[in-house]
């Protein structure tokens, strides 16, 4: 039961983190080196990677996504999306995705000239799947060793611990009003019932000893 136990939970708190790895907003710091369209097709499981804005029918078999190529100073490659989020999940409320290919196509640079840009964005490259993460925003930065503190993460996980915190609180003053007491009067309710039926199995056997004394006192009278 242990092992279930352990089991459950570690399989619930990688639930949880790969939610806010997939949501919650990342940077890289890149250079652009292309910007480009493709037609995608969404007619299978793996729509659920990309955006359903509000403009556009879920009911959409394939279209045209903008795409951003990028790599790092250590060279490695970056693909990136850019996807209206509109109103649906996640909460990035992004409508400028015309704006943001844009600014992109004016940033792109070559290795011999590079501009080093961080990109924000949320979702995961899985190159088998041919999933990208969805580009937020982009925007330039002095060098390739740039420091970029993710504010938005801290401010929203430190909330999340506070309401977690007092989640708890709560739940532990609760067993100890209510939960607690009702336990302990269980307790004594099933002591008071062993108690009772120990007493009524002492008082069997003592009737029962009385009764075959009883009887051994029948075995040494003669016979008349």
């Amino acid at each position: 039961m242990r092992y279930a136990k352990w089991t459950i939970l570690t399989l619930l708190a990688l639930t949880v983190f790969g939610f806010f790895h997939y949501t919650l907003p990342q940077h890289d710091i890149v250079r652009i080196v292309n910007t480009y369209q493709e037609r995608q097709d969404l007619d299978d499981w793996t729509r659920i990677f990309w955006a359903s804005p509000d403009d556009q029918a879920t009911g959409l078999i394939n279209r045209d996504v903008q795409f951003i190529q990028a790599v790092d100073a250590d060279g490695k490659p970056h693909v990136y999306r850019n996807e209206d989020t509109g109103w649906s999940w996640p909460p990035y409320f992004k409508f400028d995705t015309a704006n943001l290919q844009t600014q992109a196509e004016d940033l792109k640079s070559t290795a011999e000239a590079p501009k080093w840009v961080s990109v924000t964005h949320y979702g995961w490259r899985i190159v088998y799947l041919s999933t990208f993460p969805n580009a937020i925003s982009v925007r330039p930065v002095e060098g390739p060793d740039a420091t970029i503190i993710p504010w938005v993460n801290i401010v929203i996980l430190t909330f999340l611990a506070v309401i977690l915190f007092m989640l708890r609180r709560m739940w532990l003053q609760f067993r100890e009003r209510m939960i607690d007491p009702m336990v302990e009067d269980a307790e004594e309710a099933w002591d008071s019932v062993d108690a009772r039926a120990d007493q009524a199995a002492a008082k069997a056997r003592g009737l029962w000893g009385r009764f075959r004394a009883w009887l051994d006192t029948w075995k040494g009278r003669p016979r008349r």
